[in-house]
């Protein structure tokens, strides 16, 4: 199983000069917008995270970790994740490639990135100021938040300080563990995202969901409720309306065509759900987005 079950999401600036990507994530809306954002993705970078205000949890196929202020998260690259609120929050998320923190290539330093980017038996690590050298994480990740705010001219070279900073603590207190094994329940909501992803345009049961994975239908709902906390249906819903907005952005076909490819049977069901889920219309939706990439160019 690999993670084409899952949304890859690009880094914005993956092909600048310095790919180095800051969104601001603000009562649940991320500034700038990010294919994946409030859906479960994956990125080809390393993640950071430091949460100011309110609280949030970073959810994995394993489960969900907690976050207050003044805390922060870890994601390593290539891990299924996403970002929940319960009411207003502000924190800020650096993705960035591990190739940051190695100096140059062949560098002796690469062995202190290779042993724990990609790692997948390091999935993700929880900062809190309680422990004396997480709490210098969290300064260094302060620092990064801050300099958002503050830009200079040297600008990307006090973030790959920063960054270097950060890392070389990070890798002075952990030993990133080798004989990890994916769960019972992360192996069953891959084969259910996995089946979600190669039949979403289709009248998808539960009875079929379940038995892709050769469980009952009240273990499929427990699963999703234990990893995802949702409902199989409401998850099939937004991985749909997911798939809409991408054609929305990228193509000029007609809003019933898309409605019916992503497997919504009536228009005016795909209207009042994408206008729940985006907060406007389809319609409206392509006209902002087509605005932006226009003004972005």
């Amino acid at each position: 199983m690999d993670n084409e079950a899952f949304i890859n999401s690009v880094n914005l600036n993956a092909r600048t000069d310095f790919p180095y990507l800051v969104l601001d994530g603000i009562n649940g809306q991320s500034y700038p917008r990010t294919p994946g954002f409030q859906m479960m993705h994956w990125h080809e970078d390393l993640e950071f995270t430091y949460l100011t205000e309110g609280a949030i949890e970073v959810q994995t196929l394993a489960g969900t970790v907690p976050l207050k202020p003044g805390e922060g998260v870890f994601v390593n690259k290539n891990v299924v994740h996403r970002m929940n609120r319960s009411g207003p929050c502000h924190y800020r998320t650096f993705i960035f490639p591990d190739y940051f923190l190695a100096f140059y290539p062949g560098g002796p330093a690469r062995a202190l990135v290779e042993r724990t980017a990609g790692n997948s038996h390091l999935p993700l690590f929880h900062f809190t100021p309680a422990v004396p050298w997480q709490a210098t994480v969290l300064s260094y990740l302060r620092r990064l938040f801050l300099l958002e705010q503050e830009k200079t001219d040297f600008y990307p070279y006090e973030a790959l300080c920063n960054l270097t900073a950060l890392w070389l603590e990070f890798q002075k207190n952990i030993t990133p563990p080798d004989g990890a094994h994916a769960s019972p329940l992360e192996a069953r909501m891959r084969v259910f995202l996995q089946y979600i992803r190669e039949h979403y345009a289709q009248a998808v049961t539960l009875e079929e969901l379940a038995a892709s994975a050769h469980v009952s239908k009240s273990e499929c709902l427990r699963c999703f409720r234990q990893s995802l906390e949702t409902t199989p249906y409401k998850y099939l819903s937004e991985f749909r309306l997911s798939k809409a907005a991408q054609l929305l952005r990228e193509t000029d076909r007609p809003i019933s065509e898309i409605a019916a490819e992503v497997g919504f049977q009536q228009v005016s069901h795909f209207g009042k759900c994408f206008r729940e889920k985006a907060g406007c219309s389809p319609r409206a939706y392509r006209a902002t987005e087509r605005a932006s990439a226009g003004t972005a160019r």
